[in-house]
């Protein structure tokens, strides 16, 4: 066991919308990514998205509303329900989800994930 530095492995990712896997457990993967700019609508029909600001200000827009989130900020969108991250400025967010989850819903035009 050895300890993760989250802004460690922030600084190692260089582009945007790339999601990199810095810890796996009970078939889950941690993830960290940078954003800038607007990622596509989508969903996940089988699981839950959760986001975790480290640094900047996300826009997560759902059809109902959006909600916005900050440093510290947490959030959890239920499977099914359709988001689009925003995000004017980079952030830098760490994220939890099962193990293979298309980040775009679509396996065929997810980013590959790679472990750092």
């Amino acid at each position: 066991m050895t300890a993760i530095n989250i802004a460690s492995k922030l600084s190692l990712v260089c582009e945007h919308w790339s999601p990199k896997i810095v810890a796996s457990f009970n078939g889950h993967d941690v993830m960290v990514v940078k954003l800038k700019g607007e990622f596509v609508w989508h969903s996940h029909a089988d699981t839950d998205d959760l986001f975790y600001v480290v640094k900047g200000n996300l826009t997560l827009r759902l059809r109902d509303g959006d909600v916005l989130l900050g440093p510290g900020d947490l959030t959890v969108v239920p499977k099914g329900v359709e988001h689009c991250p925003v995000a004017a400025e980079e952030v830098h967010l760490l994220l939890i989800e099962p193990a293979g989850t298309p980040n775009t819903g679509d396996p065929a035009t997810a980013a590959v994930k790679t472990r750092i």
